[in-house]
């Protein structure tokens, strides 16, 4: 079987034509670049998977309402800009550009080019200094480990030791036997999800949300429910609990997914009379809730309430509290953890050893090593974030007087209403100014939230400074005008 067909996956020109959302331009001049703009766009954002069979030119074109021509210029650009993959009398395939030919999944290639202003990423570098430090003090450590076979499916005792630990000063008693450590926080949830549900199972997640959370969901085949996040006033967001309670019992979810501190991207932070609501609905409805706490330690002017856990029994399997070194140290490190009942860590390692044998131990020694002092490095990530919070709002209050930013208590993100749906539109004109942003249709489902965009505070200053420059001059560059035909109706929602 050839390749192309081996990893090839079909969609519609309806559904394509609902995915593409708004994307003429306003004037409707240059039908067939935006066209080529929007795929090229979806491919790179993950919402249209790689190896997908595209519609042939003249379906889409109908469905469209647009001529073939279009269509076909649209796609002889992508196939010049390696986004589609053609064979003759066969049809057209996305790709990941730089992979032409080539059917088989791509990997991962973080952004090193020195020259993009790499925005579509919410993470921090590594506090160099100290790290080098306590990687040397961890090689000596490993020493101890180098004798035995190496596997430790759920951790070493020194690192789930000083996890727990993390949880008590947090007002969460822990044991160690209640830790499981991960790839990753990322790890952890797909292992939970991929544990706890099967293909056609629902999963009750916030709208939006970490789109690699949405992602872990439908690789699953369970079907993200949304929870729409309401406006909160202090300009980010707030759960709608009364919703919540209702979507539970009317779809019957097999887990609950939420972000209550900081939450990505909106920086709400749900408080302590939510989260005593949140664990009586897991209880009384038995539904698992996992609480994403990766961002926990990043607050600015006071500290989250407990963690979810912490409002309920200790040692419920129905409270699975997620954890993560990537944020407060390093995201190279990968190494995150499950908090929940000991019988629940059990059963999870049971079923990871089915995926993986346990993750690095040289990570973990050294990540066991780094929360000993975490406080220490937290503090000084918490006054770098929020002195950058502060400058980038000031900074996109004078570029962008129509957007609209909150004040988030914590994390690494400015959620940002752009007044208009122009999020997929900016993003692509920011691409060809050599900043890389995330849509605001990446964090929602089917095509959600173009009137925002999740705007990173991480990094520094001077990058910072000139990446919303170049963002000013590509929202120039954009067309808002008012629209001088009516969508198709397939766009009207």
């Amino acid at each position: 079987m050839a390749l192309d067909q081996e990893f090839e996956q079909r969609i519609g020109a309806r559904s394509f034509a609902r995915l593409l959302g708004e994307w003429r331009p306003r004037d409707g001049r240059g039908l067939a670049s935006a066209l080529a703009d929007r795929v090229r766009l979806l491919v790179l954002d993950g919402r249209l998977p790689l190896h997908t069979r595209v519609p042939a030119e003249r379906e889409l074109a109908s469905v469209l309402d647009v001529s073939r021509t279009t269509v076909a210029a649209a796609y002889d650009a992508l196939r010049d800009d390696e986004v589609l993959h053609s064979r003759r009398g066969s049809g057209s395939w996305t790709q990941m550009p730089g992979g032409a030919g080539s059917a088989r999944p791509q990997p991962f290639a973080p952004n090193t080019d020195p020259a993009l202003y790499d925005l579509a990423i919410s993470a921090l570098s590594s506090p160099t200094d100290g790290m080098r430090a306590t990687v040397a003090e961890a090689a000596r450590d490993l020493d101890a480990y180098l004798c035995h076979p190496g596997y430790e499916l759920q951790g070493i005792p020194e690192l789930r030791a000083a996890i727990a630990a993390r949880y008590v000063a947090r007002g969460l008693p822990t044991t160690p036997d209640q830790i499981l450590v991960t790839p990753g926080a990322q790890g952890a949830l797909s292992l939970i999800v991929t544990a706890m549900t099967s293909p056609g199972d629902r999963v009750l997640a916030e709208h939006p949300s970490y789109p690699n959370a949405l992602g872990a969901i439908a690789r699953q085949g369970a079907r993200p429910v949304p929870l729409p996040m309401v406006p909160g006033s202090d300009g980010t967001a707030d759960w709608d609990l009364d919703l919540a309670t209702a979507a539970v019992r009317d779809a019957a979810p097999k887990l609950i997914y939420l972000i209550p501190d900081f939450q990505n991207p909106t920086g709400a932070v749900l408080d302590a009379a939510g989260r005593e609501r949140v664990v009586d609905l897991a209880r009384r409805t038995g539904t698992p809730v996992i609480a994403d706490e990766t961002l926990s330690e990043l607050w600015f002017e006071e500290p989250p309430p407990a963690p979810v856990a912490a409002h309920g029994a200790v040692d419920s399997p129905l409270l699975l509290t997620i954890g993560s070194a990537s944020k407060v140290f390093w995201g190279g490190l990968r190494v995150g953890w499950i908090r929940t009942s000991a019988p629940m860590v059990r059963r999870l390692s049971t079923f990871r050893a089915t995926i993986d044998l346990g993750s690095p131990i040289f990570e973990q020694v050294l990540t066991a090593r780094l929360l000993a002092d975490v406080e220490e490095t937290a503090i000084a990530r918490r006054a770098e974030l929020r002195a950058s919070r502060d400058r980038v709002a000031g900074r996109i209050a004078t570029l962008f007087p129509s957007w609209r930013v909150g004040r988030p208590a914590g994390g690494m993100c400015h959620w940002v209403d752009l007044g208009s749906p122009d999020s997929s539109r900016l993003v692509s004109a920011a691409r060809r100014r050599d900043v890389l942003l995330a849509a605001g249709p990446r964090f929602g489902l089917d095509g959600a939230f173009e009137r925002y965009l999740r705007v990173p505070y991480v990094l520094r200053q001077d990058r910072m400074d000139e990446a919303l420059a170049r963002i000013a001059i590509a929202w120039s560059e954009i067309d808002r005008a008012t629209p001088v035909v009516d969508p198709p109706e397939w766009s009207v929602a």
